[in-house]
């Protein structure tokens, strides 16, 4: 083997450590926040399901069907929160990662991509517990027939808390999605624009997967998304208005 191909192979190896290294540092700093957070598991479990609770008539309460769901339900729910919570560090390791690979112009986008995107995410999941949660339980309670009694299981609504967490924070990325298509020159925002109708539509769809299957849930997280993609085009047309000045500036300097 030549030392060429020695260097390449050591060169493989060394990426291959590093990232191992930085899926280890991502992996403690979760294990530690989980355990960290792990003595609140309960206060934690309260606080994401208070506006189920506030919404349950007068002398109801959430329920456990399962005998471990009292234990398992905090549990879940502590492990999510602190990967939530880890998850700026977590991207950090994987730009630290990509980022020598990178040309200083793509370093310079990537850096405020990164902090946006992060924010966003953040904001879907704030949206969805401070404003979505307290609509849609109310409204949930609010049509239930006569007669029954509304007394959620609390390892059902964890599962609907975190598909709705998951399903707003991704749904809050869809700026970035669109900038970056039009930066890349994928689409022109002008093209964007035309296809608003389909674009709608697709949202509907998307809401439709991600979400549980009534119109008014789908239609909370439908809507949020069109605006986003509109907020998007924005940027979009900002970015391609800088490129074309660039561009002119660089054919009027040669």
């Amino acid at each position: 083997m030549t030392s060429a191909e020695d260097e390449k192979e050591l060169t493989l190896i060394d990426h291959l450590v590093e990232l191992r290294d930085r899926i280890m540092k991502s992996l403690i700093a979760v294990v530690v926040l989980f355990l960290a957070l792990f003595y609140f598991a309960n206060d934690i479990y309260t606080y994401v399901a208070a506006p189920m609770i506030s919404a349950l008539p007068e002398g109801s309460t959430m329920i456990a069907v399962d005998p471990t769901s009292p234990f398992f339900a905090p549990f879940k729910l502590t492990f999510y929160v602190a990967l939530m919570i880890a998850m700026p560090y977590v991207l950090y390791q994987m730009w630290s990662f990509i980022a020598p690979g990178l040309y200083k112009n793509e370093k310079r986008l990537a850096i405020p991509l990164f902090i946006s995107s992060v924010v966003l995410f953040y904001s879907g999941i704030f949206f969805a517990r401070y404003v979505l949660f307290g609509i849609v339980f109310r409204f949930f309670i609010s049509v239930a027939p006569e007669g029954i009694q509304v007394a959620p299981d609390i390892s059902s609504f964890l599962s609907f808390a975190l598909t709705i967490f998951l399903a707003f924070g991704l749904a809050f990325e869809i700026p970035i999605a669109v900038y970056l298509c039009i930066w890349a020159g994928l689409a022109e925002p002008e093209t964007l624009s035309k296809k608003r109708p389909y674009v709608v539509v697709g949202c509907f769809v998307v809401a439709m997967l991600l979400t549980p299957p009534d119109p008014f849930t789908q239609s909370m997280l439908a809507i949020p998304m069109w605006a986003l993609f509109e907020v998007g085009i924005i940027a979009g047309k900002m970015a391609r208005k800088r490129q074309r000045q660039e561009e002119a500036e660089e054919k009027h300097a040669t």
